[in-house]
């Protein structure tokens, strides 16, 4: 059965590792800047396609495959959960990921040794494809629900109010059991 080659050695989030030779111990680093894939992070936050992600990796041969650890640092863009004014935050994270060689992940699937429950990355025609690391790293690092300050107070359940802009916004509810009670002061101030 033929491997199709699927990875492009243009993208900057390819990085090719032939120069590493498969010797273990052979190591390279990689400094770039790359502009950051399609949906990168969550429906809330993420960061924005084609705006600069910076990489500082270290690629490094073992018997395996090719380890790659370092940083990512880009700038997420998204929406208070409260308010749903923007919020836009640094961040920086760590990757650390094994991308096996193929014939080491196929010795292992014939042994029965392969973990179901984790998924192994395998090097394509000795490529690294970085994106769906990136995209699990990303989202792991983005936080759950984004805020624009810890105090944020949101918005008005009634009308929708900034409730940063007023601080004594508030409305008056009567409790329609109340009703009759209330018409009854009116009626008696009237008087």
């Amino acid at each position: 059965m033929e491997h199709l080659i699927t990875l492009d050695p243009r993208s900057p989030l390819v990085l090719d590792t032939r120069e590493l030779s498969r010797r273990p111990g052979s190591m390279r680093e990689v400094q770039l800047t790359a502009p950051a894939p399609v949906d990168l992070g969550t429906v809330v936050i993420g960061i924005p396609e084609g705006s600069d992600i910076s990489l500082d990796l270290r690629l490094e041969a073992v018997m395996e495959g090719v380890l790659v650890s370092g940083t990512v640092a880009g700038q997420s863009v998204g929406e208070c959960v409260r308010c749903l004014d923007e919020v836009v935050d640094d961040v920086d994270f760590t990757v650390t990921e094994l991308f096996v060689y193929p014939e080491r992940a196929k010795a292992a699937e014939d042994a029965g040794d392969d973990d179901e429950e984790e998924e192994v990355r395998e090097l394509e025609d000795d490529m690294i494809d970085l994106e769906p690391v990136l995209r699990d790293s990303v989202v792991l690092a983005l936080p759950f629900q984004p805020l624009c300050s810890p105090d944020c107070p949101g918005l008005c359940s009634e009308c929708g109010a900034h409730l940063a802009d007023d601080p004594d916004h508030q409305h008056e509810l009567l409790d329609p059991r109340w009703s009759t009670l209330k018409s009854i002061i009116d009626e008696t101030k009237e008087s």
